[in-house]
């Protein structure tokens, strides 16, 4: 009970479209021109049953109607009616298609700025599905609604306004089936509201099942996984469906809900009018009776239209507002105002600590640790110790929950962030490139150099590699340039570094997954990519840390051992456990 006083009320639809207006209210005379294309095309809908009272009472009855008079009037009528449709639908296509292109872009460079933390709330197909899909979707749906909300409306006054003057005793009877009408739209659109949210997380759910079996495929094969994940798919998709009928079946009762009402005052008007036309002071003729049933029947359409309108109006803004509430729940990275051409490299943790929750272990625990300029430091330990978590506190991927990080003797939520990471550059054995031409990815973030591309492919030991492909350095790599193989990819990331030409270099583990000949070639371009930068190594194997100066044993998100390999192995403490362990084992010759 406490909990339901302390819900806040459901927002209404008018303060949730007023979030909508700086995307799709700024075109005021696109706006304009739709709103009056379609008024003028309501204003013909009654000249249409009032033809007929004319037509019967003097063209037929009186023979006193000019003929030429009734093509006339019927041509220029609908041409005017056809004139204003094709308005207000392109003004409705172009005010849709421009905001959600403003929306959308918006969308897509808040996602790219956000805090990382975002990427941990949401999968990358919900991400994918919002920024692309639901904007897409909510969007036509939301405009194309508002547009039919405001052509059946503009209808429903114009013939109600026909109607009174006919007979306003009749008129008054379709007004009783109103407030029936008016409950069971409301009724309807809040189950629908909520049948479309739920939906929506469905197919959040699905398309994340499709992503996770695309990215593990190889996994999901080795285990004998497939019938299982079939199964896990089955199960979402049967939920996806039962909520897309459930929301069919209230979408769909509004239809003949509204009919069922429509039939009810069309009865009680009929026999009104057959008690009236017996009454021969009532002044009621023929052409009088056709053309208010005329008019009492066209408004079923603009009615059953508008009771159906709260389904796309619903559908439309619950996916606008996700985008919304990405717009309003991902804030920016922080950052300072500290900017530097050329850092000298030089880096500092001091008493660093980091817990990823508040209930679990420390990730890393009082890390204190020193790199002097142009040091090469390898960080060593069994998985887990922290080595990784220590070298993403740099870029800021990470951020400490004590204690500080410097570069250059400047903490590193000073800097700008665009300056603080133009001093890194970083190769992973988890290489990622973008579906854009070779050159881009090398060049990824700068304007591409040929001539520097060319020079760090060479240094890179890939450039004979890359003028056997058809286009050369223009050629697209493809999804994570997957038409190259391991060392390629691996090289390709390390000519990436070198055109980077950061100060700062991260190894995360670079040669870990690699063949022997790969890794000969690939350790020969990093030799040449370390000369003359502060280079900081995940290590792996042996051969990674050899030509370190110095390096740093990590065990459980704290440093137990630091020093020159060979002074460490002679001393025979953690990391000449490790290496006796086997955890480091030089490649066979």
């Amino acid at each position: 009970m406490h909990n339901d006083q302390n819900t806040p009320p459901a927002p209404s639809i008018r303060s949730r479209m007023l979030k909508l207006a700086p995307y799709f209210a700024r075109q005021r005379g696109i706006w304009a021109m739709a709103l009056a294309a379609t008024l003028v095309a309501a204003l013909t809908e009654p000249l249409i049953p009032a033809l007929f009272k004319p037509l019967l009472d003097e063209g037929f009855a009186g023979n006193s109607l000019p003929i030429w008079l009734i093509p006339v009037t019927v041509i220029g009528l609908f041409s005017i009616r056809g004139i204003t449709f094709f308005l207000a639908q392109y003004a409705l296509a172009r005010v849709t298609n421009d905001g959600m292109e403003m929306l959308r872009n918006d969308l897509f460079a808040k996602m790219v700025k956000a805090d990382l933390s975002l990427f941990n709330r949401q999968s990358a197909s919900a991400l994918s599905n919002t920024v692309v899909y639901e904007v897409l979707n909510g969007a036509s749906q939301l405009i194309s609604a508002l547009i039919g909300l405001s052509r059946d409306g503009f209808t429903l006054l114009a013939l109600v306004g026909y109607l009174m003057w006919l007979n306003w005793k009749l008129t008054l009877v379709v007004f009783i089936v109103a407030p029936a009408l008016s409950y069971i739209m409301k009724a309807l659109s809040k189950r629908l509201y909520r049948l479309t949210r739920e939906s929506q997380e469905s197919t959040d759910a699905l398309a994340y099942v499709v992503e996770e079996n695309v990215l593990a495929h190889r996994m999901i094969r080795l285990h004998g996984a497939q019938n299982q994940q079939i199964d896990r798919f089955a199960a979402l998709g049967k939920n996806l469906r039962k909520l897309a009928l459930k929301s069919t079946a209230a979408s769909a009762a509004m239809s003949p809900l509204t009919q069922i009402m429509s039939a009810i005052a069309l009865s009680m008007v009929l026999v009104i009018a057959l008690i009236q036309s017996r009454d021969s002071a009532s002044g009621a003729t023929v052409g009088g009776f056709v053309a208010f049933i005329t008019a009492m029947l066209m408004l079923v359409s603009p009615i059953k239209r508008l009771a159906e309108v709260a389904n796309p109006i619903t559908r439309g803004l619950a996916a606008l507002e996700r985008g919304l509430a990405l717009l309003q729940d991902a804030p920016e990275e922080t950052q300072g105002t500290h900017e530097a051409v050329r850092a000298t490299g030089a880096i500092e943790w001091q008493a660093v600590s980091l817990q990823f929750k508040p209930d679990s272990p420390a990730a890393l625990s009082g890390v204190c640790l020193a790199v002097q300029p142009g040091e090469t430091v390898a960080l060593v330990g069994s998985s887990g110790a922290g080595k990784s978590t220590l070298i993403q506190l740099l870029p800021r991927f990470l951020n400490p929950t004590q204690g500080q990080v410097l570069i250059d003797q400047v903490p590193v939520q000073d800097w700008t962030l665009r300056s603080l990471r133009q001093q890194i550059a970083m190769v992973s054995q988890d290489v990622v490139m973008l579906n854009d031409t070779l050159a881009a990815n090398v060049s990824l973030g700068q304007t591409p150099d040929r001539e520097r591309v060319q020079r760090s492919l060479e240094a890179a030991n890939l450039w004979a590699h890359v003028t056997q492909l058809p286009q050369g350095m223009d050629t697209l790599l493809g999804h994570n340039a997957n038409q190259l193989s391991g060392g390629q990819r691996q090289r390709l990331a390390i000519a990436r570094a070198v055109y980077k030409d950061a100060p700062i270099l991260i190894l995360d583990e670079a040669t870990s997954a690699l063949d022997n000949e790969s890794e000969r070639l690939v350790q020969d371009a990093l030799q040449k990519l370390m000369q003359g930068r502060t280079t900081l190594i995940v290590a792996h194997r042996l051969s990674t840390i050899e030509h370190a100066d110095r390096v740093v044993v990590m065990d459980q998100g704290q440093i137990v051992e630091q020093g020159a390999p060979e002074q460490l192995l002679a001393a025979g403490g953690a990391y000449a456990r490790l290496h006796h362990r086997g955890e480091w084992a030089a490649p066979e010759a």
